[in-house]
């Protein structure tokens, strides 16, 4: 007996869900290079809130939201590690 099978490539079977998914993989990209950028940033707020301390020993000012800052990566750090609801987990929406 002979088994025949056909695999549709994914561009064949949906263009509509390729373009999707490939965007999706296209926002990795993106979110790595925007990550990279913030390095040089978080060195000028850092020195930025060490020179302004330097200047006024007394104060008791927020240069840079670092709470903020921190929280923010806290959130995605949970994301990224799959502690929050995962719809394609659960097969549903």
């Amino acid at each position: 007996m002979y088994k025949y099978r056909y695999k549709l490539k994914i561009n064949e079977a949906d263009p509509g869900r390729a373009q999707f998914q490939e965007r999706r993989m296209q926002a990795f990209k993106e979110i790595e290079a925007r990550l990279n950028n913030l390095y040089p940033l978080l060195d000028n707020a850092k020195d930025e809130t060490a020179n302004y301390y330097k200047e006024n020993p007394e104060s008791y000012a927020v240069v840079y939201g670092t709470d903020l800052i921190l929280d923010l990566i806290k959130d995605i750090e949970t994301t990224l590690k799959g502690e929050e609801w995962k719809p394609y987990k659960t097969n549903s929406i």
